[in-house]
């Protein structure tokens, strides 16, 4: 009998690669065997991201990839860009089935249907609307089912006996938001905040475990705004604590504005496993920026809280997303920017320009953004960000520190401090999976080189 293949490209954030690891658990236990984006499949999972314009054509891109290099396979296209676009998506050529947001984490139920109508489901729509975006006309094509937004907490369709793991896993605890940044779409393809039931994330970190996860990432949407009862996520990270066999936990991207007390004393204490590590989005060091993008602080907000983090926690590595080419930003706005970075203690950048996004308020602002102006902007924070990344590199050279190994190829092998500083080492082991003690020696770019001892 012929084995099913399925290979999963993911596309975007942390939550999208959670449920994408819960989707390859799933088709696993219905039998197919999961196969390396890029070797032949029966079954390909496209799973989109429509965080920029750019990220829609990617996702576009690897759609018709996948059907050009696999002729006769089943196409599945999930995610947010799935969800705000349907149609376009429906309309290219040899895609059998799109899933929206809240329909895709039961996607072997769907495979299963799309089977029995083979016919049926070649020809004809089936549109769920989304509560947070306009009803979309019918077209003929792909089944396409779409995502609901409600405010209820939810559980995960996780499978307990699924393979080992050998990497650092996500977990997802929350989902959706209601922050409605100028700027942003995404809470017109995730819907509203909505959080995970405690005792079922629990269970799933506690399978994670016992499969080798060593380190599990929060993940979500905006996961500072987890509550469900009486527990926040304060409370999330303390239950992962006390699960013995794990040896760190991590927060994935949280909003300035909710981050609980007593997060960074957790993170300064050596005998939690709440790794030094955060992830601060800041997108613009204007305050008239800000208050344009509706990001509720000003910037001597975030200064001082970065600069809280840098002086409670020890070697901390801060991490930040920043905006270039909002409408109407001045040189004199992209300047308040430029400070903002070089004097606070932010080491790793994430640097994008902006894209302008259907629904999004700021497409309907008189001022229009200059691409040529956001492209030298762009580049003169990644030149201060390399910069800056270079500055927290030198200060761990010749210490002896914990990497995490995640992967190699030949004798050479990566993984990450509990900072996030990446790390590489020669070994004729393999090293996958493994916690060990490195000295660290030398600086390659955005890796630093060691020794294993």
């Amino acid at each position: 009998m012929h084995t099913k293949r399925a290979t999963i490209h993911t596309l975007g954030c942390r939550l999208n690669q959670a449920e994408s690891g819960l989707i390859a658990d799933q088709l696993a236990a219905a039998g197919y065997v999961i196969t390396p984006w890029g070797e032949a499949a029966d079954l390909g999972i496209i799973h989109t991201c429509t965080v920029t314009r750019e990220a829609d054509a990617k996702s576009r891109q690897m759609v018709r990839q996948f059907i050009r290099a696999n002729p006769g396979a089943r196409t599945v296209v999930i995610g947010c860009y799935a969800e705000t676009d349907a149609e376009a998506v429906a309309r290219i050529p040899g895609v059998d089935l799109v899933l929206g947001n809240r329909d895709k984490l039961d996607l072997a139920r769907h495979l299963d249907a799309l089977e029995e109508k083979r016919a049926d489901a070649a020809g004809g729509t089936c549109l769920r609307p989304s509560a947070s975006a306009r009803q979309a006309p019918a077209v003929r094509g792909p089944r396409v089912l779409r995502a609901r937004a409600g405010r209820e907490p939810f559980t995960v369709p996780w499978v307990a006996e699924a393979p080992a793991v050998t990497r650092r896993m996500n977990l997802k605890i929350q989902d959706g938001c209601d922050f409605m940044c100028s700027f942003c779409a995404i809470p017109f393809a995730r819907g509203r905040s909505r959080s995970r039931e405690f005792d079922d994330l629990v269970s799933e970190a506690q399978c994670l475990v016992r499969r080798g996860a060593k380190e599990i990432v929060l993940s979500g949407i905006n996961v500072g705004d987890y509550s469900f009862e009486d527990r926040n996520l304060i409370d999330v990270v303390d239950a992962l604590n006390r699960i013995e066999a794990l040896a760190r936990v991590r927060l994935a991207s949280i909003e300035l504005t909710t981050i609980p007390d007593g997060m960074l004393e957790r993170m300064a204490d050596p005998n939690h496993r709440l790794v030094p590590f955060l992830h601060v989005p800041l997108q613009s060091g204007s305050d008239r920026i800000l208050a344009a993008m509706r990001r509720n602080y000003t910037r001597a907000e975030y200064l001082a809280l970065v600069r809280r983090a840098a002086d409670t926690v020890p070697d901390i590595g801060i991490g930040a997303d920043i905006l270039t080419g909002f409408p109407g930003e001045t040189d004199a706005d992209f300047e308040d920017s430029f400070a903002l970075l070089r004097e606070s203690p932010v080491c790793f950048t994430h640097v994008f320009k902006y894209s302008e996004r259907r629904n999004a308020a700021a497409s309907r602002l008189p001022e229009k953004p200059d691409p040529a102006a956001a492209a030298i902007r762009s580049e003169r924070l990644r030149e201060l960000g390399a910069a800056k990344l270079r500055a927290f590199q030198e200060r761990h050279l010749g210490r002896t520190v914990e990497v995490l190994f995640e992967g190699g190829t030949g004798m050479t092998w990566r993984g990450h401090l509990g900072n996030y500083l990446e790390v590489a080492v020669r070994s004729p082991q393999d090293m996958t999976n493994r916690l060990c003690r490195v000295v660290l020696d030398g600086i390659d770019g955005e890796l630093m080189a060691g020794k294993l001892l």
